[in-house]
């Protein structure tokens, strides 16, 4: 009898059970728990307490609840309780809740092995001295907040409380089928980065799918490996498992993407994981596998399996959609074939050949009905509030130009006049202006080569940001004059002409003029006129005390 069991909610660690040759044994014991009330407290094994929230899911033999806690004292925490028993917590309860809480029955088996997980390879400080060793942004594994037993109706509960996650890639690929190349190689990257670290703490994933692959609740370009529920310590105290067939232990975990070893019942090891993660990518990437019609068969199954990597690298090339390349995926799949039992994979090279340019990578990006959708994170919001500040910069730089190109034109009267100036002004002041000039090209050239050095400047992505969001900003704004059309950009021939045209032609500018200032001409210009129009009141006052 062959069974199925799939994960029913977005955010939760629930296994999706999988095909398998044997049933598993109906026991009473293995079944899903009664559900606790909303607001039960429950006081973890370090004293921390939670508050059970909205129930968002089941699945496997387990639920998950949202945690509504929030630091406060006892009396505070029952009178909360009595709230939520009388009604349903308020979305934005639900909206904030960062953790969720996942909840067993005591004698039930994967919620435990999950929990032993974390306490042995996964500490929150193990994973911070983990980043900062391998100098990576983040590491795609839940956060693991705490653990304790609880009572409900005579019954013993075990639960455990983990960092809140958002929607996991199986929903993403219902949609989509797919997923673009650069995703599905961005996601092999980061999940390395995850079996990488594991394995070094002697444990094995064991059931990497899209269905445990979370993206982030608030950080949603950032995916996480969930669900260890089937993890298994490949190496105790450092001794490696040795290579045992077992026909009776055959063909366990998720079908479609278990490794050989698991076909043929041998305790897996680091070459499973790596192996189960290039049928994962060759899924994503194609939309199918070539053993799909067949998985009601395990043996057929293990048979397509095996002629899959005994052919590489034509099996997979040849696999590829039209206009789409697998390369990346045979050279990782011929690489992982060439696994000992018990060797460790070269991490290393394996990213290399998924990222031959070892470029940074950028935010994970979803095609969907045909359009490539960015996934959005508060480090993106930051950056349009920063672009927004920008903008309002320039609108006060284009307000103090308008400005002055009105100040100008006001001049027009007295073109001749300044003509004649011109043609009468001292060789010495006109070399003063041809050296203040020289100065301003001078600063425009040192700010560009500014940029230039921070933009070469390795690490320091922040500042290609900063150019890009101003030069951004530029187009627009530029775009906006050549839109408009007015005839205030159009009528005006003096000096204002000539800026123009140098901010046009220099958009780095931007980041170290913060505002206009008046040309020496203009000032001149303003001079001369408070001067004639002093004279004028002169004038004015004599001929009004001679009358």
């Amino acid at each position: 009898m062959v069974h199925h069991s799939h994960s029913l909610f977005p955010c939760a660690f629930a296994r999706r059970r999988t095909i398998e040759v044997m049933p598993p044994r109906r026991n009473e014991k293995y079944k899903l728990p009664v559900p606790l009330p909303e607001g039960k407290v429950l006081d973890d094994s370090e004293g921390k307490r939670w508050v059970l929230g909205k129930m968002i899911g089941s699945g496997g033999f387990g639920l998950i609840y949202l945690d509504i806690s929030k630091p406060m004292c006892f009396m505070e925490y029952e009178r909360l309780r009595s709230f939520v028993i009388q009604s349903f917590p308020t979305n934005k309860q639900d909206r904030d809740a960062r953790h969720v809480i996942k909840v067993e029955y005591q004698e039930n088996g994967p919620l435990f092995s999950e929990l032993k997980f974390y306490q042995r390879a996964a500490k929150k400080d193990c994973i911070k001295k983990w980043i900062e060793l391998k100098q990576l942004d983040y590491l795609g594994i839940p956060l693991f907040y705490g653990s304790g037993m609880t009572e409900f109706k005579g019954r013993s509960y075990r639960f455990m409380v983990m960092e809140r996650l958002g929607i996991d890639l199986q929903k993403i690929s219902d949609q989509n089928g797919t997923f673009k190349k650069s995703t599905v190689l961005h996601l092999g990257l980061r999940m390395l980065d995850v079996l990488e670290y594991i394995h070094e703490n002697e444990y094995v994933h064991g059931d990497i799918k899209a269905a445990n692959l979370l993206l982030g609740y608030k950080n949603p370009d950032q995916v996480y490996l969930a669900d260890y529920g089937l993890s298994y310590r490949y190496c105790p105290n450092g001794n490696h498992k040795q290579y045992q067939e077992n026909p009776r232990k055959g063909h366990n975990g998720t079908i479609e993407f278990t490794s050989l070893d698991a076909h043929k019942g041998v305790a897996l090891s680091r070459r499973s994981d790596v192996e189960i993660l290039g049928y994962c990518m060759l899924r994503w990437l194609c939309g199918k596998l070539p053993w799909e019609k067949n998985l009601k068969d395990p043996v057929a199954v293990l048979t397509a399996k095996t002629n899959l990597l005994d052919e590489l690298p034509e099996s997979v090339l040849k696999w590829a959609p039209s206009g789409s390349s697998c390369c990346e995926i045979a050279q990782f799949l011929s690489c992982v074939h060439s696994l000992a039992y018990d060797e460790k994979p070269n991490y290393q090279r394996l990213k290399k050949i998924l990222n031959p340019s070892g470029m940074p990578l950028g935010p994970l990006e979803f095609s969907i009905n045909g359009q490539s959708v960015n996934v959005h994170t508060p480090t993106n919001q930051k950056q349009v509030d920063s672009r927004k500040a920008a903008a309002r910069q320039v609108d006060q730089i284009q307000n103090k130009l308008k400005e002055k190109v009105h100040t100008e034109r006001s001049a027009e009267s007295f073109t001749t006049w300044r003509k004649r100036q011109k043609e009468d002004k001292p060789i010495g002041l006109m070399n003063n202006e041809v050296a203040q000039e020289g100065t301003r090209q001078q600063k425009y050239r040192e700010s560009s080569e500014l940029l230039n050095e921070e933009n070469s400047f390795p690490g320091k992505s922040s500042y290609t940001y900063l150019h890009n969001s101003f030069y951004e900003l530029y187009q627009d704004f530029t775009d906006n004059i050549n839109k408009t059309q007015s005839p205030l950009w159009h009528t005006n021939t003096s000096t204002i002409g000539t800026e123009v045209t140098d901010l046009q032609s220099s958009a780095r500018f931007w980041l170290t003029i913060p505002q206009f200032t008046l040309s020496e001409e203009t000032k001149a210009d303003v001079n001369y006129y408070g001067f004639i129009i002093f004279l004028l009141l002169i004038l004015i006052c004599l001929a009004l005390y001679f009358l």
